[in-house]
């Protein structure tokens, strides 16, 4: 019975650890990576999910900062929405090729952010409006032979990624009906190229898997983007030309699941993340004539300053019947943020419902609640660079919600 188990809580199961990344991991990440589809025992198999995420922090006592550039922004309101609700898209495809190897071809959205507090807060001079958005295209491919009571598996596979997006923040404060709006927008995108390898050891009559897969980071080497000072000094004429770098993370999951008893799964994940590489992100123009290009530091920086991420996870599936099944979850996530920024820890509570009415289709709903703690965003100096020096803040705790819907057709 337990064998017979892994056709339906097992995928539950996954789906509820493909949720809870996106529902709450800090730094930049979205989707992330997620090749479960890769070990459905199908020979063709198709997947479609799309989750919808609901933070709701917000922003109070927050003060602008003498150094922050913008002007004196007293007066303006000290409070401000801190995130936007977003969706998170995941499309795959499996095929079983001979008797021993799968490979898997998916589109994700793996990293992103969307903070749009816009300009009438006492923090403009910090954010105004800030985007990030992805597309990830992988293929994973893996080939198993007997070692044991079980299976060996080894992992393997690249991926292309793009990244891009804008940021808008008040550069210097202009009185009313005046002709310019003091707001500054910086553009970016690049693109770049990763791999993974992983290994995982299957034993099929108790429902047991444990995986471990490390993907590498993806080197971003030529960021090209623009900065429009037009509405802060029309003299400029047009935006100036920008380039930078910069890699986005590597990381290294564990995930471990196992038949407690007959139709009853226990399921667990460790994950770290490398957010610890993105700090002050300088960005760099050579247009004569223009006093910004001359700086040393950058001609502007996008400013994070992030620790590393951990993330853990552990549930239980259950299987009622032959179409029914479900599963529960509790995640911890450690925030990124170190006294500057709002990714504090997060600790959520995810339930998942599997259907299938017949053994080639199957329907998934799941939903997350958490709870974003609390905390502050001061002027701190990490590494000997100083942040938050143009606002500091203060949130309570906040909850984030989210659900997810998904097809699996199997052929």
């Amino acid at each position: 019975m337990v064998r017979h188990f892994i056709s339906g809580g097992v995928l539950a199961a996954a789906a509820v650890g493909m949720l809870q990344s996106p529902a709450l991991a800090g730094g930049l990440e979205r989707g992330g990576y997620n090749i479960d589809l890769l070990f459905d025992t199908s020979r063709f198999t198709a997947e479609a999910t799309s989750t919808f995420v609901m933070p709701d922090r917000k922003l109070k006592n927050v003060t602008d900062q003498p150094l922050g550039g913008g002007g004196d922004l007293t007066g303006l309101p000290t409070s401000a929405n801190g995130s936007e609700n977003y969706w998170s898209p995941r499309i795959g495809v499996k095929a079983g090729i001979g008797d021993a190897a799968d490979c898997m071809f998916d589109y994700s959205e793996p990293w992103g952010a969307h903070k749009n507090p816009g300009q009438n807060w006492a923090g403009a001079n910090e954010d105004i409006e800030t985007k990030v958005e992805s597309h990830n295209y992988a293929l994973t491919c893996s080939y198993r032979f007997d070692v044991g009571p079980g299976q060996l598996r080894l992992i393997g596979g690249g991926f292309y990624q793009e990244v891009y997006g804008f940021q808008e923040r008040l550069v210097q404060a202009v009185p009313p009906g005046a002709p310019i709006t003091g707001i500054g927008r910086l553009d970016l995108e690049g693109d770049g190229w990763g791999w993974r390898a992983g290994v995982a050891y299957e034993i099929p009559e108790y429902a047991f898997r444990a995986s471990l897969v490390y993907n590498s980071e993806v080197k971003l080497n030529d960021i090209t983007g623009t900065l429009d000072l037009r509405q802060v000094l029309p003299a400029l004429g047009g935006p100036v030309d920008v380039y930078g770098s910069q890699a986005m993370p590597d990381v290294l999951e564990l995930k471990v699941q196992s038949g407690i008893a007959p139709d009853w799964l226990a399921f667990g994940s460790v994950k770290w993340t490398d957010w610890s590489q993105l700090q002050k992100v300088p960005f760099f123009c050579d247009a004569p004539g223009v006093p910004l290009c001359a700086l040393p530091g950058g001609a502007t920086t996008l400013d994070l300053g992030y620790r590393d991420g951990w993330t853990v996870m552990g549930g239980i599936g259950h299987k009622f019947n032959e179409q029914w099944s479900g599963a529960v979850s509790l995640t911890w996530d450690r925030g990124t943020s170190q006294g500057f920024g709002s990714q504090t820890d997060t600790w959520a509570l995810g339930v998942l419902g599997s259907y299938s009415p017949t053994k080639n289709l199957e329907f998934r709903l799941a939903g997350v609640l958490g709870l974003m703690t609390g905390g502050s965003s001061r002027t701190v100096t990490l590494d000997g660079v100083t942040y938050g020096q143009r606002a500091n803040y203060d949130f309570d705790d906040d909850l984030v919600a989210a659900i997810s819907t998904s097809v699996k057709v199997r052929f």
